[in-house]
């Protein structure tokens, strides 16, 4: 019998808010910049808040002018020439998108008010984003962005035998959230070169794929997802289409206050891939995508050290701290395959070396290679989705062709993030290995309590590093 394993959401942080339900006409005048395709809206002007970070080498770490960008599924999406809705809820309206084309022809993607409705602010190397925003309309729920190199392309970070490092404040996420930083392997410009109708773009958030596949994203390859779309039964802004959209993940970083886990996800090929109906897996399916959903997760508390991460342990959510993520290749050089990906923190000036593994049948790793991937696939009694696609070798082509960094909160609409910080699956017994993940309670992380009672949450991520192998960080053992 094959075990239940990690879940995700389909698509991180999809809740959210469609803004401008009911504008007065008189408000303000749109037009459409072109008329065959994936379209952007005029009414605000998409401004990317300013974020810096630095590049470094063995003799140093410059600073580097960058900004971010908001995901498009967040945006409002409305008719070419006017003020209706294209999409409204988890619906979308049937007269402007009775088809994927129609629809990519008669929606225009609009520019975001990052602070006031989707809580997202900047300043110097920091970057905030609030799990809630009251704002005029109602209120924003979550959010995704992206590292922006320039105006119209993401900042592609090619990670073999480099590391990244930075800040992060996890003190106000509670259980159920998820404040994640990964790599994705999107197209630098969003996808506009590829595909000949996405007029968006980079500059407006387009081009997500994750190895999930997800079948939330609105607009795909430059085209609608409108067609067979379904909405979610217990989720009011999101639903699934008929296709969905994968690629290779690295989540350097998904966690709350209680948990944390790094985890890389391999996919066949090296960019993303759109995908139809039962072939983008999911729960039906879960393992029918050319991706792997459950990834090699190194999470300390399900690896048998429940004194390292959390409030108060060796690394104190409480206070900001640093984490460091390094993918060393067999060769020791760029040009090498991905052989191992360790991690190591710094807090209060103190490098505090990773958590080691105490499970029965592992031995004392305390970062993921090959052999603790295998090892603890076999302790779990969990497939090894993870070595059918790939592996360290999978996900490595990705990370020599380039992949964009994306930083976001979300709650978890399918699963209550159970598979983060608590027992999961739910009806499995605790004590056997792997089940474990954190102290979260198995009845918390249902979102509408979440989105009532956690309204003042929010992530907070500083002081991002990338270069060299020791480059990016000091501190005293």
């Amino acid at each position: 019998m094959v075990a239940l394993v990690r879940y995700h959401q389909v698509s991180r942080g999809t809740s959210l808010f469609v803004m401008f339900n009911k504008l007065s006409l008189l408000a303000f005048t749109l037009c459409a910049l072109s008329a065959h395709g994936q379209l952007v809206g005029t009414y605000e002007t998409e401004t990317h808040p300013s974020l810096s970070w630095q590049r470094c080498t063995r003799s140093g770490c410059q600073n580097v002018s960058g900004s971010i960008v908001l995901d498009s599924n967040w945006r409002w999406v409305h008719s070419k020439s006017g003020y209706t809705n294209c999409y409204t809820g988890n619906t979308w309206d049937k007269t402007l998108c009775p088809d994927n084309k129609s629809c990519a022809t008669n929606c225009a993607l609009e520019g975001a008010s990052y602070s006031s409705t989707y809580g997202i602010t900047t300043s110097g190397n920091a970057l905030t984003l609030k799990f809630i925003q009251p704002n005029s309309n109602g209120k924003n729920i979550g959010s995704r962005v992206y590292l922006m190199a320039s105006e119209s392309k993401y900042q592609m970070f090619k990670l073999l035998n480099q590391e990244i490092t930075f800040d992060v404040d996890v003190s106000k996420l509670p259980c159920g959230l998820n404040g994640a930083v990964y790599f994705s392997a999107m197209d630098e410009d969003g996808g506009m070169s590829r595909f000949s109708t996405n007029k968006a773009g980079a500059k407006y958030g387009t081009g997500y794929c994750d190895s999930q596949c997800p079948r939330d994203i609105k607009f795909i390859n430059g085209e609608g997802n409108a067609e067979g779309w379904e909405p979610s039964s217990n989720d009011s802004n999101a639903g699934n289409g008929g296709y969905g959209t994968c690629c290779n993940e690295m989540d350097i970083w998904e966690a709350n206050l209680i948990s944390t886990a790094y985890t890389p996800h391999p996919c066949e090929g090296t960019q993303s891939s759109r995908c139809s109906g039962s072939a983008c897996g999911g729960q039906n399916n879960r393992y029918g995508s050319i991706c792997d959903p459950d990834g090699c997760d190194f999470n300390s508390f399900r690896m048998g050290d429940k004194s390292f991460y959390g409030p108060g342990l060796t690394v104190n959510t409480n206070s900001k701290f640093t984490i460091v993520t390094q993918f060393l290749t067999d060769t020791g050089t760029s040009s090498g395959t991905l052989k191992e990906i360790r991690r190591l923190y710094v807090q209060n000036g103190r490098v505090i070396q990773n958590s080691k593994v105490s499970i029965p049948g592992m031995a004392a790793h305390d970062s993921i290679t090959t052999q603790f991937c295998n090892e603890a696939k076999a302790a779990f009694g969990d497939r090894d989705s993870f070595g059918q696609h790939g592996g360290m070798g999978g996900i490595s082509k990705s990370m020599t062709a380039g992949m964009v960094f994306v930083l976001s909160i979300w709650d978890d609409h399918t699963a209550n993030m159970l598979w983060l910080d608590s027992n999961y699956p739910t009806d499995a017994d605790p004590n056997k290995p792997g089940i474990a993940r954190g102290t979260c309670p198995t009845s918390s992380g249902v979102p509408a309590e979440v989105e009532s009672s956690a309204a003042n949450a929010q992530v907070v991520y500083s002081n991002i590093k990338f270069g060299d192998i020791g480059s990016t960080y000091s501190g005293t053992a």
